[in-house]
């Protein structure tokens, strides 16, 4: 909105007849934008946070805690939840207000933060008005996403025309064209598979937000680099101006990060719920597809990945070992993994920082591919 009235509007129309006009230029450049629009997301849930934790404690909207889990989170029971709606609420304010609105991209991004939000805010109602630690069953969260998903993805693929050659990370020269209801089943196996993990890392104060920024932050580099014509030649990666604008949202995505934290860090006043973390996570893996890292996503949010394998691995060892001698047998204490280490004896704090540095490793080693091809 503001690249089209004070550039395209009043410099491009003016700035000959009005000098004056000649720092409204500024207005044109992705990277003012996004910085921009990363303080403008941050500044609203600031300015807006206060309030809506007020409200949420006023309506009694308080998390369900769980009793198989933790000790110490029984204290975090009540705890105003459904604080994603502040997250994207801050995305779609500034991205409306410093992104391009011409841009199919930006769209498809703001649809998937907002329907991938709608089925974790449904979620979020359930648990709340039951009082109770389940919402929408496995499948109908499950169903929901893959209808989503396919939707974006035919969309992306099919509506915009887009490339389904996949890039191989370390392998500039080995990209595989594959065919397009098999990127499409990729596509929605990438979206849903990021909603989910990030929903499994939502444990801890702190943590899932944390880990989301990171992530985000990186996938700015790589949506910019990718935008950029002498950039994207120079490090042998496939060019896309049409992602540029997408820079643009992943910095509002990534400024709401950092304002929800402000909130969530330790001890959490307020808790994102699926409402934030199924719509992060969504828009994360189709940001990924977009950018043409739907391979390296996995190593840009490594933590996430490891979480849900902690996940996937309990289950699988439990089920297998009940069957073959009827008494099912666990390899952690407990999944997601950082319930793991709190029952061995850590502070919930340390496992958060813990996590968190190894995420800014995962996504430094991500951003020093682009060198390693």
């Amino acid at each position: 909105m503001l690249r089209y009235l004070l550039y395209e509007w009043l410099y491009v129309r003016y700035h000959e007849q009005y000098p004056l006009l000649d720092p409204l230029n500024v207005f044109r450049y992705i990277t003012f934008r996004t910085a921009y629009a990363s303080i403008t997301a941050l500044l609203v849930s600031l300015v807006v946070g206060y309030w809506l934790i007020g409200k949420l404690r006023a309506w009694q909207i308080g998390q369900p805690v769980r009793e198989e889990g933790p000790e110490t989170h029984l204290a975090k029971r009540g705890t105003p939840t459904m604080g994603g709606i502040l997250i994207i609420g801050s995305v779609v304010v500034s991205t409306l207000l410093w992104g391009h609105l011409g841009s199919s991209r930006v769209w498809l991004a703001l649809a998937c933060l907002l329907l991938f939000g709608l089925v974790g805010f449904l979620d979020d109602y359930l648990k709340v008005t039951r009082q109770q630690s389940l919402g929408l069953t496995g499948r109908q969260k499950l169903a929901a996403q893959l209808a989503i998903s396919l939707a974006l993805g035919a969309t992306l693929i099919y509506g915009l025309h887009y490339s389904t050659v996949l890039s191989v990370p370390f392998f500039k020269m080995f990209r595989p064209e594959l065919p397009g209801y098999i990127y499409l089943l990729f596509t929605i196996l990438v979206v849903v598979g990021a909603s989910n993990a990030v929903n499994l890392t939502d444990g801890l104060d702190g943590l899932a937000i944390g880990v989301s920024f990171i992530t985000v932050a990186a996938l700015t580099a790589f949506t910019y680099v990718t935008s950029h014509f002498e950039l994207a030649t120079y490090l042998a990666i496939e060019h896309m101006s049409e992602v540029g604008e997408l820079t643009v949202f992943c910095g509002a995505l990534a400024g709401a990060c950092l304002g929800f934290l402000w909130f969530n860090a330790p001890p959490a006043e307020i808790f994102m719920g699926d409402v934030g973390s199924l719509a992060l996570g969504g828009t994360i893996g189709l940001i990924a597809v977009m950018i043409k890292q739907e391979l390296l996503l996995a190593m840009i949010g490594g933590v996430f990945v490891i979480e849900a394998l902690s996940v996937i691995i309990q289950v699988s060892v439990f089920q297998i070992t009940r069957r073959t001698t009827g008494r099912g047998h666990r390899i952690f204490k407990m999944a997601p993994l950082h319930h793991h280490f709190e029952l061995l004896g850590w502070k919930e704090s340390k496992v958060v920082f813990r996590f968190l540095i190894i995420a800014i490793l995962f996504a430094l080693f991500s951003l020093s591919t682009l060198k390693l091809r």
